[in-house]
Parts: structure tokens; C-alpha cells; sequence
């Protein structure tokens, strides 16, 4: 493994990259050594270790497994699910209210509390950390040669020395140089984002060759999807390459939430007013209103009541709660509550590619049949076998159906793969992926693979190896002959044709007209396969010999992993969203660059590959990050920079990722997005969110809900703190100016009780609106109460307060008693409350409209429940008693509506105009 150059990178300490640190020498480069070389400097044979080596090397360098976290146990867990600050928030509020013997409010928050933490320790579940996740991947069997004999050991037994022997199916139970390939291909998506199983050789590559590309090497976790091979284990455990992404996951520190932050200093914010201004009150009544102490303390008691707003952690917390639900519904699991709303806040969405943004399916788009012809494109999607070939140019395809049939052929037939069709009606392959895409673009050209693999019987094979770089089959022709099919790297199927196919038959080869449409697709970002064929007469056997020469070109396929449709069109929204798109992936740079530019990504900048990364400082790359879109051939440690780059310049980060690769950026961003299906276990519990499709259009559809969430988080605050600040206003007011209180202390409670629950808990029911997804993400540093929601509270605060006064004293004037005042303010404020509801329900439109007026299901339920109880608090002969009410005569009620209404018409004045000069 090399180790060099990779700033945030803990280089382990061993010897010769063994797990060991006897000797001093440094790090080794395996996949730079050749096989010998790596014998050699490992100190083993290609026999195998002795038993006795192996026992004593296990004792040196320990067992082949990720060491164990401490587990806790349940009660801690549980226990874990208060420490949050939006929770000691809600206990706070409890404790306070509690003192208050406000015991509803009470038993609500606490409701809420034990909830939250129910919730949290279920989604938790068992898979607590990521560690355990990457450590499932592990192997738990090899097959090693020991005393060179073959034996089967489990993989935890494994050391460096050991030599192992792999083949399809099998995990790689190691990191391992390989000495010996048949054939051999390994699936690394989990590790570098390619989709295409790789080639593996045995060849060295350079020492600085990007992780995907140590086509020498094998990685511990990896599949091996065909062929066989041996290899010597040179890295184990933590110092292999899926042990050392656990270690830098065990080192991350996940970042507090915008909303926690934002909360915070809320709390702090509230807090010190609230006893600032309690303070200065009860001193004013005692030293200039003479009150006595007692007295003055309850008058600080009843501003206190008023002022704090005992409801709202409990409702921002269901706020939050339903957010989750909705999100649920749009694919998107959330693990840890405070996600739901940061993804409100995301500006930035660092995704993989490779089945996030696109199938992870290949699928062959372009058939050649003739070097200076048209192309011919395929339609359709992932294995099924529904499509059709059409030509781009003049020429139809119709005239080229026996070519073409004849192309598709020799795919079916030099092709081990096989396609199924499961109970969902999902068509998925089993084998080589660019296999399976061959069988469905037969299917696409009217051939039956079942038909023709029993008409062409295969007599003998060449598997595909590095070595060769080609397929070859020989096949029954069905008249009596036998037909070599060949299949493999263009430039390895060329230099074996003598000539090509055309519609008007076969012509002399043009292998630089070929070579330049190889490369053209290539550009397109699209692999290639080269197709070709030869008649052996009765031969009944296949030698390297017979596939020396003389073959006829068939043709080239070019092969992408196609984006998904609605991927496009979420990379359309976050663009007029605001919000930046960067696509970091373990593939190819071309292949990435071509891809990004079928998404709609910006490409004028170039790409990015983790080789460059890891060239530049922080510095350096913060600047480049900014102006570029595509980054490929990125290693775990390149895409954790990139996101820490990211939120160095003050972006709010999304990061997705289904791989091993991607779990330490999953960690780090703001929020970590996982895909359910074919993600990684390591992946999920490392993310805050998990997409239960895989679907990056999910990522968008749950952004909006993020943003509706924030919407209405702010609309609870400023329907809330307006609604407080006018009853404080009214005790502050009251007391400045010597005056009786126009509402008693036990009357505000009732107010607060009911209208917390019944009015403000409905804003979270609020759907998005219009324009949620045409305006900028906030910046993540944004405060709760920005200048405009400062201006609001104050704003409405003041009108609460001169309407109660004007009220208050009208009555007095006109000789009621005091408890009917009373009960006219305590029904004014409510009033006002709810017409006030129906102003803050848009904060970015007028509510003047059919929808805002009429309201939501929930508006409505929440008016009803408060009128009703309004009702029976003025009406009902026991509330009388309790809280010193009288009947209010019918014509003082309409008195009271209509100073709602011209509240509502006062507000949305101001918001028109506040609109228009803004």
C-alpha cells in the first residue's frame, strides 16, 4: 500500500508493508514490485509459509480483523438519545413549566422527550457504528497454501506471507499482490465507485497509480467476479486498504447540525432576555411602583408565563418528527432527527456516480459495423432486453440486418453471462456485467440467446485473461462447420483481422480508420469491445495458435453505465435551486467527464483526479473545489478532503455515496445521504439519511422537504414569539404605567396552553411553498431570527399590545368590571392570535388568496378545537370560577373579531409593501 503523500492519511507503522515495525525500512509499494520482488521482500515462497512461520508471524502481527469497538449497552444508548440540545432545550422547558404547575405543558414535553429518544434508539438499532459495518465485509474463509499444500483456514488466521488462491465468487480475504491471474476479474465498486469489474494482472504498475488502477494488487473485501488467480498477502486487518477506512472512521467527529447551532444560540439568545428583562421589572416595581417584594415576584412570575414560550421546543421537536414522515414517503429514511432539516440548508451535494446518478448497469449504446459508417445507436435500459437499434444517418438499419444479426451472434455466443428476470419483473445478469448488456442488445436484434447458444453448440474455450485481453469461443456454425468467435480490447482483436465485414461483404481491413472511432467513443466516455470471427472447417479443439490471425472484424460495441433519467432532472432543480452539484467518483476521468455532461453538470473547468488532489494543500484545492464539478479516481482520503474544502468556504454539504470508499465523507458531511439497496452496511450507518431507492432525484425531492421543514420551523418561531412578546408587552406596559394588569397570570397560562398545542402545532403541518425550490439555500451560519423576523416580532408584539391596551381601557371607561375586561382581552388576544396565523402561514407571499384564507386540514381542526374551547372557557360556569370570566355580549364579540381582521389586513399591508421595496 502506499502511504505517501496523502495529508490527512495515518501512516501505519510497519515494516516493508508488513504489519510490523522490527526493522525501520519504510513503506513498500507492492503494486510497483514485481511478483518475484514482492516474494522476496515479504520474505516468502511461492509454496506458502510453514505452519510454523505462520504461527509465529500470527503472533507478531495479530489476527487478519478490524479490532472490536466497545459496544455499549442498552440503557446507554437510550440514555444517548437525550444528550442533544434541541432536547435539554425540551427538558428545560419542562422544568419551568413544571415550577409553574403548568402540569399539561408539562406532561407534553416530557411526552415529547421520551418519544424522541425512543424513536432515535430504534433507528439506531444494533448496527451502531461503522466499524461493525466494515468489518462484515471482511471474509471468513481462505483457501492458503501452507507447507504448499492447499488448506482452508479462516481468514482471521491470515498473514502477511501467506500465499492465497482466490476465484469467482470468492471474497478477497486480504489485501493481496497477485503472482498468479487466470481470467481473473474483481468487483471494487465498494471501494473505488468503478462500476466494470477490473482486470487484474500481474504486471507491476507505477508507484503512483490511483487506487483503482493497482491492477497488480487484490483488495481485502473485494468480489472476484470470474476467473482465478494467487495471491501473496502483504496487508492485514487495520493495515489493509477497507481496515484503514474504518481507522479514518474512528477518527472522524461529525459536525453539529445548522439547526443545533441555530437553536443554541436561540436558547442563549431567549434566555438572557427573558431574565434580563424579568429582572428589570420586578426591580422598577419595588423601587419606583412600591411594590411589595412578594408582590413584585409574582408580577415577575406572571411576565415570565408570558414570555417564555413553553410550546415551542415541544412543537419544533414534532415539527422535525413529521418532517420524517414526509421524507419517509419521498425514499428518504432519516436516522438522526436534526438531519431532516439541514438538508433545508444543503448548497452543495457531492454525490457518487456510479449508481446514484447512474444505473450501475452497463448497457451497450453504440454498434460499428463499418469504420466510415454511421454509428447506430441502442435504446433501452439496464438488462432488459426492450430497445432497438436505430442508425444515425441516411442508411437504415433495415439494410444492415443481417450485419448486424451476425454481430449480435458472436456477442451471445463468446459470452458466459446469463439474464433473469425476477418475481418483480426486474431483469438483472449473472456474470460480467458488459455480458449481460451484450445478451439484451441480442434480444434487441431479434435473436434468442437460448435458441442460438443450442445451435451453436460451444466446443471449446479461451476464458479471458490480462494477459490476452480476449474471449475466445469455438462454436458449431450449424452447417456442418465450426465458426472462433472472438471478443476482447479493440487494439488486441484488430492486430488479429485481416479483413471487415461490410453490407456489400467483406473489405480489406482499415485498422487506423478503426482505431479512430475507438478512440472517439472513448472520448464519449463509453468502453469498447471489439467483435470478430473466423471459420475453422470441423476443428474440434481452440489453441492460442488458432487465434493468431486471420480474422474477420465484425464490429465495436461502446458500453456506458447510462444516467438515470430523473437524475438529469434533479440536476436541473438543484441548479435553479442554488445549489451546486460535484461529482466525485472512483471511474476514469474521461468516463466521468463524458457522464457529467450527459447530467447537465458543468464541465468547461475540467476534472479533477485524486492524483491532483493529492498534489495540492488546503489551501490550494478550497480554490479549485469551488470552480470545478467533476473529480475522478478519487480515493476515500480525496473525497474527505473535498467535503472538508467544501465546508471550509462556508458550504453546507450533502454528501451520497453507496461504497466502503465513501463512508468517511459520509461521516464528515453536514449529511451523509447512504443508498438502501445496493449501498454498503459501513455506508449506512456512517449517513444521516438513507435512500431507500437510490435515487438521486430522492436527494432533491428531500431537500424540498428540508426547506418546507425550515419554512415552518420559522413559522411556528414567528407566530410564537409575536404572540409572547404582546402579552409581556402588556405586563411591561402595565407596570411602567402604574396600571392594573389587563390579564391575569392564570389567564395567560390558559392562553399559552391552548394555543400552543391548538394553533401553533398546525404551522407544521404547512405544505411547501410555490417558490421553495426557486430560492438560494441559506447560508449556514443564517440566525432563526434574521433582521426580518426581528422586525416582525417587534412589529407584532407592538400591535398585540396597543390593541389590548385600547380594549382594556375602553371597557374600564365604559364601566364594566374588571373580570369582563378580562375576559374581552383574553379573547382579543386569541383572536388575534389566530388571524395572525393565517398571515404568518407564507412568509414569502401574500396570504390574501383563496388557499391562504380557506387554509389547510390542519389550520382548520386547530381554529375549531381553539374556538370551541374560547367558547367554553368564557361560557362554561366552572371555567368562570377558575379563571374569573363573564359571558361576553354578541356585540363586543364582533368587536373582537374585527380588530383580527383589520390585525390581518395591518400584516399583509406590510408584507406587500415590505415586498416591493425589497
Amino acid at each position: 500500500m502506499e502511504y505517501r503523500g496523502f495529508p490527512h492519511r495515518r501512516k501505519p507503522d510497519h515494516v516493508a508493508g508488513l504489519n510490523d515495525a522490527a526493522s525501520g525500512e519504510g513503506t513498500i509499494v507492492w503494486h510497483a514490485l514485481d511478483p518475484a520482488a514482492a516474494l522476496e521482500r515479504a520474505a516468502a515462497q511461492p509454496e506458502g509459509l510453514t505452519a510454523a512461520e505462520a504461527a509465529a508471524r500470527l503472533e507478531r502481527y495479530g489476527p487478519n480483523a478490524l479490532p472490536e469497538a466497545p459496544r455499549r449497552g442498552p440503557l446507554a444508548r437510550f440514555l444517548a438519545q437525550f444528550n442533544n440540545l434541541l432536547i435539554y432545550v425540551l427538558i428545560a422547558s419542562g422544568v419551568v413549566t413544571a415550577l409553574l404547575g403548568h402540569w399539561t405543558d408539562t406532561l407534553v414535553i416530557f411526552a415529547v422527550v421520551i418519544l424522541n429518544a425512543v424513536i432515535g434508539f430504534w433507528q439506531e438499532g444494533r448496527a451502531e457504528d461503522s466499524l461493525a459495518a466494515v468489518r462484515s465485509m471482511l471474509s471468513a474463509q481462505a483457501s492458503v497454501l501452507r507447507d504448499g499444500e492447499r488448506a482452508a483456514l479462516s481468514a482471521a488466521e491470515l498473514v502477511p506471507g501467506d500465499v492465497v488462491l482466490i476465484e469467482a465468487g470468492d471474497r478477497v480475504p486480504a489485501d493481496l499482490r497477485l503472482l498468479e491471474t487466470r481470467g481473473l476479474r474483481a468487483q471494487e465498486a465498494a471501494l473505488t465507485g468503478e462500476s466494470v469489474p477490473v482486470v487484474k494482472e500481474t504486471a507491476p504498475v507505477a508507484d503512483h497509480a490511483a487506487l483503482g488502477d493497482r491492477t497488480s494488487m487484490a483488495f481485502s473485501g473485494t468480489l472476484v467476479t470470474s476467473g482465478r488467480g494467487k495471491g501473496l498477502v502483504v496487508a492485514t486487518g487495520v493495515h489493509a486498504e477497507i481496515g484503514r477506512i474504518g481507522t479514518m472512521l474512528e477518527s472522524i467527529e461529525e459536525i453539529t447540525t445548522p439547526l443545533l447551532k441555530q437553536i443554541d444560540r436561540f436558547a442563549r439568545w431567549l434566555t438572557a432576555v427573558i431574565l434580563a428583562a424579568s429582572g428589570a421589572v420586578f426591580a422598577f416595581a419595588v423601587l419606583a411602583r412600591g411594590y411589595a417584594p412578594e408582590d413584585a415576584f409574582l408580577v415577575m412570575v406572571g411576565m415570565a408565563v408570558a414570555a417564555i414560550p413553553e410550546g415551542l421546543p415541544a412543537v419544533l421537536t414534532i415539527t422535525l418528527a413529521l418532517g420524517v414522515q414526509r421524507m419517509a414517503r419521498r425514499q428518504a429514511i432519516i436516522r438522526k432527527l436534526p438531519a431532516v432539516e439541514t438538508l433545508g440548508a444543503v448548497s452543495v451535494i457531492c454525490t457518487d456516480k456510479t449508481g446514484t446518478l447512474t444505473r450501475n448497469e452497463m448497457v451497450v449504446r453504440t454498434v460499428v459495423i463499418e469504420a466510415a459508417g454511421e454509428a447506430i445507436a441502442v435504446t433501452g435500459d439496464g438488462y432488459a432486453p426492450d430497445g432497438e437499434l436505430r442508425a444515425t444517418g441516411a442508411r437504415s438499419t433495415v439494410d444492415q440486418a443481417d450485419t448486424l444479426r451476425h454481430f449480435a451472434r458472436a456477442a451471445l455466443l463468446c459470452n458466459d453471462a446469463q439474464l433473469h428476470r425476477g418475481g418483480d419483473g426486474a431483469w438483472s445478469v449473472a456474470g460480467d456485467p458488459m455480458e449481460g448488456a451484450l445478451l439484451a442488445l441480442a434480444h434487441k436484434t431479434g435473436l434468442d440467446p437460448i435458441i442460438e447458444r443450442a445451435r451453436h453448440r460451444r466446443l471449446d474455450d479461451i476464458p479471458f485473461d490480462a494477459a490476452h485481453r480476449f474471449m475466445a469461443t469455438l462454436n458449431q456454425d450449424g452447417e456442418g462447420g465450426n465458426t472462433i468467435y472472438l471478443k476482447g480490447a479493440p487494439d488486441h482483436v484488430i492486430t488479429r483481422c485481416a479483413d471487415q465485414v461490410a453490407v456489400d461483404g467483406l473489405v480489406r481491413l482499415d485498422a487506423e480508420a478503426w482505431l479512430e472511432r475507438i478512440d472517439a467513443l472513448a472520448r464519449e466516455g463509453q468502453r469498447v469491445l471489439a467483435f470478430a470471427v473466423k471459420s475453422v472447417g470441423d476443428r474440434a479443439t481452440l489453441s492460442m495458435n488458432d487465434v493468431a490471425e486471420g480474422f474477420t472484424l465484425l464490429g465495436i460495441a461502446g458500453f456506458i453505465d447510462p444516467p438515470r433519467a430523473e437524475a438529469i432532472e434533479a440536476v436541473a432543480d438543484c441548479a435553479r435551486a442554488g445549489i451546486d452539484v460535484k461529482m466525485i467518483t472512483g471511474d476514469h476521468a474521461v468516463t466521468a467527464l463524458a457522464i457529467a455532461g450527459q447530467l447537465g453538470l458543468k464541465t468547461r473547468n475540467g476534472v479533477l483526479t485524486g492524483n491532483e488532489i493529492e498534489a495540492m494543500d488546503d489551501g490550494e484545492l478550497r480554490g479549485r473545489v469551488a470552480d470545478v464539478d467533476v473529480f475522478a479516481r478519487a480515493a476515500p482520503e480525496h473525497k474527505l478532503r473535498l467535503v472538508e474544502a467544501l465546508q471550509a468556504d462556508g458550504k453546507v454539504v450533502a454528501m451520497t455515496g453507496d461504497g466502503v470508499n465513501d463512508a468517511p465523507a459520509l461521516k464528515r458531511a453536514d449529511v451523509g445521504v447512504a443508498m438502501g439497496i445496493k449501498g454498503t452496511e459501513a455506508a449506512k450507518e456512517a449517513a444521516r439519511v438513507v435512500l431507500a431507492d437510490d435515487n438521486f432525484a430522492s436527494i432533491v425531492a428531500a431537500v424540498r422537504e428540508g426547506r418546507t421543514i425550515y419554512d415552518n420551523i420559522r413559522k411556528v418561531i414567528a407566530w410564537t414569539l409575536p404572540t409572547n412578546g404582546g402579552e409581556s408587552l402588556v405586563i411591561v406596559g402595565a407596570i411602567l404605567l402604574g396600571f392594573v394588569l389587563p390579564v391575569s397570570p392564570v389567564q395567560i397560562l390558559w392562553i399559552n396552553m391552548v394555543t400552543a398545542v391548538a394553533l401553533g402545532l398546525t404551522l407544521s403541518f404547512e405544505p411547501a411553498e410555490p417558490s421553495v425550490m426557486e430560492r438560494r439555500p441559506r447560508p449556514g451560519n443564517v440566525s432563526l431570527l434574521d433582521m426580518e423576523m426581528v422586525w416582525r416580532i417587534v412589529l407584532v408584539s407592538v400591535l398585540f399590545a396597543v390593541a389590548v391596551f385600547v380594549l382594556f381601557f375602553w371597557s374600564i371607561e365604559r364601566g364594566d368590571e374588571l373580570a369582563y375586561a378580562r375576559t374581552l382581552v383574553v379573547n382579543l388576544i386569541v383572536v388575534m392570535e389566530i388571524f395572525y396565523l393565517f398571515s404568518v402561514r407564507y412568509l414569502h407571499l401574500t396570504s390574501l388568496t383563496l388557499t391562504g384564507v380557506v387554509g389547510t386540514r390542519a389550520v382548520l381542526i386547530g381554529v375549531g378545537l381553539t374556538v370551541i374551547l374560547q367558547l367554553v372557557f368564557t361560557y362554561a360556569p366552572f371555567m368562570q370560577v377558575v379563571f374569573e370570566t363573564r359571558p361576553v355580549a354578541f356585540v363586543d364579540g364582533a368587536i373582537v373579531v374585527g380588530i383580527g381582521v383589520g390585525l390581518l389586513a395591518v400584516l399583509e399591508g406590510e408584507k406587500w409593501v415590505r415586498r416591493m421595496v425589497l
